[in-house]
């Protein structure tokens, strides 16, 4: 390396998401592999979009984000989980998920302090964490249904231990946390000066009737708890990158101390659009039907595969099985997948500090149905 370089993360190789869709594109592949839908988002969002830009919302909107949009936010959450946050003081909008993890982390642990991460977890959690000198614990979720193991957590829980990160629904594996699990996690944590950093972008991404258990519902939680979630799964527009973080007043000033730094401000018409927007409840509590009509005709496409399948719980991920196919690594086998057959996937070892191998891939069907046909008409001739 240049003398002119000395690396943070000097360990962190390209993204897998990066690597995989450049080799899709090399093998003229039908991309599974990273997480964004194929289809365009409502009109009527659309429609709000272009009405707040030539309304001439397109400066720099106030560091917390409009309150227009504070205000709806807060709105929905106390309907759908009760829970009553400040739209003033409790409540940041932040340019997309990835950007409010960071800095949540950034705010909050500081050199030596541990952090507990759930594996296999989102790439983004470790890196953020190592920035600021802090230590990583990995517990491993328990394959193949992906539970948290409780009493493992137990025991890596120490005076050191600063913060715990949750997801759910999960990427990659498309579990999601139950009532008991949350209720668990608050015994485990009382009296303690832990945090808890909830990302919860897929939230409206639920099947079979499942409820979304936020850590915002449970008043011992909510009270230590840095909610992250966003509107670019929920709206099918990843590209606008515009989130939000929810927080006790003490943590949202905070936060926002370093959040001034990172981001500043956000997308202010999309800010307008979304605000305008969430006053349809239909335009969010629909999307849960809408995927599981999805994963419901990924699944029973799959039958004709050699693939086992235990159908996703949320999110728009569907981890496939290929034990009874091959012996290979995660990594070779999805790479043959598309270099000899065209679709592209993910392989579950990456999101292992240890690189542990399961003979699981991941694939995103937030597709057209069209795509997903296609793709397993492919996949059946492994």
């Amino acid at each position: 390396m240049s003398q002119l370089v000395s690396s943070k993360l000097s360990n962190i190789k390209e993204s897998i998401f990066s690597t995989m869709t450049r080799l899709s594109d090399a093998h003229s592949a039908i991309n599974l592999s990273q997480g964004f839908p194929e289809f365009n988002c409502s009109p009527k969002l659309l429609e709000h979009m272009e009405r707040a830009l030539r309304a001439g919302h397109n400066q720099y909107a106030p560091m917390p984000g409009i309150m227009a949009l504070r205000e709806a936010i807060a709105q929905m959450v106390e309907q759908r989980h009760g829970k009553a946050y400040d739209p003033a003081s409790e409540i940041t909008i932040a340019a997309g998920a990835t950007q409010a993890l960071y800095t949540a982390i950034s705010a909050f642990v500081h050199e030596d302090d541990e952090v507990v991460v759930f594996e296999p977890a989102y790439d983004s959690y470790v890196p953020a964490i190592r920035m600021q000198g802090g230590r990583p614990v990995f517990v491993q979720l328990q394959h193949p249904d992906y539970r948290i193991d409780w009493n493992a957590v137990n025991k890596v829980v120490n005076s050191r231990t600063r913060m715990i990160i949750l997801n759910s629904p999960h990427n990659p594996t498309g579990a999601v946390l139950t009532e008991e699990d949350l209720r668990k996690l608050s015994k485990l944590l009382r009296g303690s000066r832990i945090l808890v950093l909830s990302d919860e972008v897929y939230e409206n991404i639920l099947f079979d009737n499942r409820t979304h258990q936020s850590v915002s519902r449970f008043p011992d939680l909510a009270e230590r708890s840095i909610v992250i979630s966003s509107f670019g799964k929920t709206y099918h527009t990843t590209g606008w990158k515009v989130g939000y973080v929810m927080a006790p007043a003490e943590l949202t000033k905070e936060y926002r101390r370093i959040h001034q730094f990172v981001a500043f401000a956000v997308n202010t018409p999309a800010q307008h659009a979304f605000a305008a927007i969430l006053s349809d409840k239909d335009s969010y509590l629909q999307l849960r039907h809408f995927y599981q009509a999805k994963r419901d005709l990924f699944v029973k496409l799959l039958a004709q595969t050699r693939f086992r399948v235990q159908p996703a719980q949320g999110t728009y991920f569907q981890l496939l099985d290929y034990s009874p196919i091959t012996d290979e690594s995660d990594t070779d086998f999805a790479n043959r997948v598309v270099k000899e057959f065209g679709v592209a996937s993910v392989p579950i070892s990456v999101f292992y500090h240890q690189r542990l191998d399961h003979k699981v891939l991941r694939f995103c069907f937030a597709k057209e149905d069209s795509t997903l046909e296609r793709a397993v008409e492919r996949l059946a001739k492994i």
